[in-house]
């Protein structure tokens, strides 16, 4: 009996502190914040493994013209819902508190479809869940892939479009330049690399500036030769 004891109390402080993290699932009639982020009975849900333009960006179509690609985005992922209950399934939260979602109305992945329709990116520095929708829409130059746009990301980092091109305007501390090769590599060039003058950034093709190379190397990209 004195040893069941000792046995118990070695153990139980080990049950006590571990980390377990609990699936939540959230359903009920959503409302719409952005083309990302949803709101079901008080709780903000973030979509997993996508990112939108955000609700103020605007995005230029290949005649030149520029249009609000942030509220369409909202205004379409509103539209997929409609007032249908939507269904989430949610393991974790962010450091804004939201839930990191995915979300199904009507059967259908609601995250997946927002890329799916160019309308959302692949979300890479998170997950590689919905890369192949993003290279669909890509290649049937849907929504955002119609013409020129600044990553979610970059934008909120203060980078725009250029006013007379679809090369992208950066803040003077994003110099790193991410290149995609003809292959589908994905390339960082650095001031003083080999071939970093002559790279220029397309955003209709998905390159993007980095403001360093951590984060050039978070989402994915591999230093180019030098």
């Amino acid at each position: 009996m004195k040893l069941y004891i000792l046995m118990l109390c070695i153990t139980c402080p080990i049950v006590a502190t571990a980390d377990i993290t609990v699936a939540e699932n959230l359903a009920g009639v959503a409302s719409v914040t952005d083309g990302d982020t949803l709101e079901v009975h008080g709780t903000r849900i973030r979509l997993h493994g996508i990112d939108a333009p955000e609700s103020s960006q605007r995005c230029r179509r290949e005649n030149g013209d520029e249009w609000r690609c942030g509220q369409t985005a909202a205004n379409l992922l509103a539209e997929m819902i409609g007032r249908r209950s939507v269904s989430c399934e949610s393991s974790e939260t962010d450091r804004y508190g939201r839930a990191i979602a995915v979300c199904f109305a009507g059967g259908a992945n609601v995250n997946e479809a927002m890329v799916a329709k160019g309308y959302a990116v692949a979300y890479r520095r998170y997950s590689t869940d919905y890369v192949h929708a993003e290279d669909e829409a890509k290649r049937e130059k849907l929504g955002i892939w119609s013409g020129a746009f600044v990553m979610p990301w970059d934008y909120r980092r203060g980078i725009r479009l250029d006013s007379s091109s679809s090369e992208m305007s950066m803040p003077g501390e994003c110099v790193i330049k991410g290149n995609i090769g003809k292959s589908g590599n994905f390339t960082y060039h650095i001031p003083g690399d080999q071939y970093y003058e002559a790279t220029r950034i397309d955003t209709s093709k998905g390159e993007r500036w980095f403001c360093s190379v951590s984060d050039a190397k978070a989402a994915g990209w591999h230093r180019a030769p030098r």
